[in-house]
Protein backbone atom coordinates (compact mmCIF):
# COMPACT_ATOMS: atom_id res chain seq x y z
CA UNK A 1 0.00 0.00 0.00
CA UNK A 2 1.41 3.39 -0.93
CA UNK A 3 1.74 6.24 1.56
CA UNK A 4 -1.15 8.61 2.00
CA UNK A 5 -0.61 12.30 2.52
CA UNK A 6 -3.10 14.55 4.26
CA UNK A 7 -2.62 18.28 3.70
CA UNK A 8 -4.06 20.00 6.74
CA UNK A 9 -5.41 23.53 7.01
CA UNK A 10 -6.11 24.88 10.50
CA UNK A 11 -8.55 27.82 10.28
CA UNK A 12 -12.02 26.59 9.34
CA UNK A 13 -10.90 22.96 9.76
CA UNK A 14 -9.49 22.40 13.26
CA UNK A 15 -11.62 25.25 14.60
CA UNK A 16 -14.22 27.67 13.21
CA UNK A 17 -12.67 30.33 10.99
CA UNK A 18 -13.67 33.11 13.40
CA UNK A 19 -10.69 32.01 15.51
CA UNK A 20 -8.27 32.27 12.62
CA UNK A 21 -4.72 33.46 13.02
CA UNK A 22 -5.64 36.89 11.69
CA UNK A 23 -8.48 37.35 14.20
CA UNK A 24 -6.94 36.52 17.55
CA UNK A 25 -4.71 37.90 20.21
CA UNK A 26 -1.71 35.51 20.34
CA UNK A 27 -1.35 36.02 24.10
CA UNK A 28 -4.88 34.73 24.68
CA UNK A 29 -5.46 32.20 21.95
CA UNK A 30 -3.84 29.07 23.35
CA UNK A 31 -5.32 29.61 26.80
CA UNK A 32 -8.80 29.27 25.33
CA UNK A 33 -10.65 26.13 24.34
CA UNK A 34 -11.72 27.73 21.07
CA UNK A 35 -8.65 27.17 18.92
CA UNK A 36 -8.21 23.57 17.77
CA UNK A 37 -11.60 22.73 19.27
CA UNK A 38 -12.24 20.24 16.43
CA UNK A 39 -8.78 18.65 16.55
CA UNK A 40 -9.95 15.74 18.77
CA UNK A 41 -12.39 14.75 16.01
CA UNK A 42 -9.50 14.33 13.59
CA UNK A 43 -7.20 12.83 16.25
CA UNK A 44 -9.61 9.94 16.82
CA UNK A 45 -9.53 9.01 13.14
CA UNK A 46 -5.76 9.41 12.83
CA UNK A 47 -5.30 7.03 15.77
CA UNK A 48 -7.24 4.36 13.91
CA UNK A 49 -5.96 5.13 10.40
CA UNK A 50 -2.52 6.81 10.48
CA UNK A 51 -1.32 8.87 7.54
CA UNK A 52 1.43 11.37 6.90
CA UNK A 53 0.28 14.92 7.59
CA UNK A 54 1.65 18.01 5.89
CA UNK A 55 0.56 21.38 7.23
CA UNK A 56 -0.79 23.56 4.44
CA UNK A 57 -2.23 26.21 6.75
CA UNK A 58 -1.22 29.86 6.51
CA UNK A 59 -0.03 29.43 10.11
CA UNK A 60 3.20 28.20 8.50
CA UNK A 61 4.03 31.84 7.76
CA UNK A 62 3.89 32.75 11.48
CA UNK A 63 5.08 29.59 13.25
CA UNK A 64 7.80 27.09 12.41
CA UNK A 65 7.07 23.37 12.15
CA UNK A 66 8.06 22.55 15.74
CA UNK A 67 5.94 25.37 17.15
CA UNK A 68 2.89 24.19 15.21
CA UNK A 69 3.41 20.58 16.25
CA UNK A 70 3.58 21.68 19.91
CA UNK A 71 0.15 23.31 19.57
CA UNK A 72 -1.49 20.22 18.04
CA UNK A 73 -2.74 17.15 19.92
CA UNK A 74 0.10 14.61 20.20
CA UNK A 75 -1.75 12.05 18.05
CA UNK A 76 -1.85 14.51 15.15
CA UNK A 77 1.60 16.04 15.80
CA UNK A 78 3.40 12.68 15.66
CA UNK A 79 2.10 12.18 12.10
CA UNK A 80 3.15 15.64 10.87
CA UNK A 81 6.07 15.24 8.47
CA UNK A 82 6.32 18.71 6.95
CA UNK A 83 4.76 21.92 5.71
CA UNK A 84 4.05 23.25 2.25
CA UNK A 85 6.42 25.92 0.98
CA UNK A 86 6.21 29.50 -0.19
CA UNK A 87 2.89 31.09 -0.98
CA UNK A 88 1.77 30.52 -4.56
CA UNK A 89 0.64 33.60 -6.46
CA UNK A 90 -1.98 32.76 -9.06
CA UNK A 91 -5.13 30.69 -9.39
CA UNK A 92 -5.79 27.85 -6.93
CA UNK A 93 -2.94 28.73 -4.57
CA UNK A 94 -3.39 25.97 -1.98
CA UNK A 95 -3.72 23.32 -4.68
CA UNK A 96 -0.57 24.56 -6.42
CA UNK A 97 1.36 24.72 -3.13
CA UNK A 98 0.42 21.07 -2.55
CA UNK A 99 1.48 20.12 -6.08
CA UNK A 100 4.83 21.87 -5.61
CA UNK A 101 5.36 20.02 -2.31
CA UNK A 102 4.64 16.63 -3.90
CA UNK A 103 6.72 17.23 -7.03
CA UNK A 104 9.70 18.57 -5.08
CA UNK A 105 9.80 15.34 -3.10
CA UNK A 106 9.14 12.97 -6.01
CA UNK A 107 5.82 12.05 -4.48
CA UNK A 108 3.55 13.26 -7.27
CA UNK A 109 2.12 9.77 -7.76
CA UNK A 110 1.21 9.32 -4.10
CA UNK A 111 -2.36 9.47 -2.85
CA UNK A 112 -3.30 12.69 -1.10
CA UNK A 113 -6.25 14.61 0.26
CA UNK A 114 -6.55 18.15 1.55
CA UNK A 115 -8.72 19.08 4.52
CA UNK A 116 -9.54 22.71 3.83
CA UNK A 117 -12.40 25.19 4.10
CA UNK A 118 -11.52 27.31 1.06
CA UNK A 119 -13.06 25.91 -2.13
CA UNK A 120 -11.62 28.76 -4.22
CA UNK A 121 -8.06 27.64 -3.43
CA UNK A 122 -8.65 24.44 -5.47
CA UNK A 123 -9.76 23.81 -9.06
CA UNK A 124 -13.47 23.17 -9.57
CA UNK A 125 -14.26 19.50 -9.11
CA UNK A 126 -10.99 18.71 -7.30
CA UNK A 127 -11.62 15.21 -5.95
CA UNK A 128 -8.66 15.46 -3.59
CA UNK A 129 -10.32 18.24 -1.56
CA UNK A 130 -12.36 17.35 1.50
CA UNK A 131 -14.17 20.62 2.04
CA UNK A 132 -15.02 21.74 5.57
CA UNK A 133 -17.58 24.32 6.62
CA UNK A 134 -15.57 27.34 7.83
CA UNK A 135 -18.25 28.07 10.46
CA UNK A 136 -17.84 24.72 12.19
CA UNK A 137 -14.61 23.12 11.04
CA UNK A 138 -14.26 19.39 10.47
CA UNK A 139 -17.41 17.41 11.26
CA UNK A 140 -18.81 13.92 10.79
CA UNK A 141 -19.34 14.34 7.02
CA UNK A 142 -15.66 15.11 6.45
CA UNK A 143 -14.54 12.41 8.89
CA UNK A 144 -16.58 9.82 6.98
CA UNK A 145 -15.09 10.95 3.66
CA UNK A 146 -11.56 10.90 5.07
CA UNK A 147 -12.10 7.50 6.72
CA UNK A 148 -13.36 6.02 3.45
CA UNK A 149 -10.18 7.21 1.70
CA UNK A 150 -7.83 6.07 4.49
CA UNK A 151 -9.38 2.59 4.55
CA UNK A 152 -8.63 1.94 0.86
Amino acid sequence: MKSKYLFLDFDGVLHPDRYSLSNYDPDRVFRSNEVFSQAPVLAGLITEFPCQIIISSSWRFTYNLDEMKEKLPKVIAKNVVGVTGDAYIGPYPRYNEIQEYLISRNKSLYAWRALDDSKMEFPNGCTDLILCDPNTGIASKQIQELKKWLQK
